[in-house]
């Protein structure tokens, strides 16, 4: 391990296949850390929690070309402040929320760049479509012309192997080009955001294009 956080953070970030998009998780990650991290090159970063973020994006006003990226769940009275303060949404998880955000983004006048947020194994612990639900819902999500869908989210199930969780990342990769195959008007399949810190090279090695990294770079965070 480099010995700052900084020269880790140009470590990994410099490891990285030119292909693939660096998203920094910076949930209870100071502001001034945040600052470290964009000297260090990163200008994606990642957040869970709305109040937190815009709180942050005050603090780091004079850094224009940050990309903010919602990565936690969008509960539905979020949804406005979601689109409000990200440009990138991973975490769109139902026909219901992506109708919302819908119109939403067409009342604030936004298109947002989403991800829709999959569940190629079942766990309880995590939401988003099942591949049946998935393809059943596409001609309506088709229909959300105020969203800019442009890929696939997926985060596995705790405790599988690296054979099984690679497994996972591959069938999301799968889904993604059959979906692409059927030449949807607005639905574009050009983003695989997958992979965090314990998993990332092997979502890498599955064709991901963003990885969300936060522990690996920042150290341990309280948990929520």
């Amino acid at each position: 391990m480099s010995s700052s956080p900084q020269e880790r953070i140009i470590a990994i970030r410099s490891s990285l296949p030119s292909s693939v998009r660096l998203i920094a998780v910076t949930k209870q990650v100071t502001s001034d850390m945040m600052r470290h991290a964009y000297a260090a090159g990163i200008r994606d970063f990642g957040e869970n929690r709305i109040q937190e973020a815009a709180i942050k994006q005050v603090e780091l006003q004079d850094l224009p070309d940050i990309t903010w990226h919602f990565i936690g769940k969008v509960q539905s009275n979020k949804a406005k402040p979601a689109i409000e303060h990200f440009q990138w949404i991973h975490s769109v998880d139902s026909l219901k929320l992506a109708q919302r955000l819908d119109g939403l983004a067409q009342q604030l006048g936004r298109s947002p760049l989403v991800c829709l947020q999959v569940k190629i194994l079942s766990d309880p612990s995590k939401s988003g479509w099942t591949i049946p639900q998935l393809l059943e819902d596409l001609s309506q999500l088709d229909e959300c012309t105020n969203l800019q869908i442009n890929g696939l989210m997926t985060i596995p199930p705790l405790r599988l192997n690296d054979s099984e969780t690679l497994n996972v990342f591959y069938r999301t990769r799968d889904l993604a080009k059959e979906i692409q195959e059927k030449n949807l008007s607005n639905i574009k399949m050009h983003q695989l955001s997958m992979g965090m810190s314990g998993d990332y090279h092997l979502a890498i090695q599955a064709g991901a294009t963003m990885v969300r990294l936060g522990t690996i770079l920042f150290g341990e965070r309280l948990s929520p």
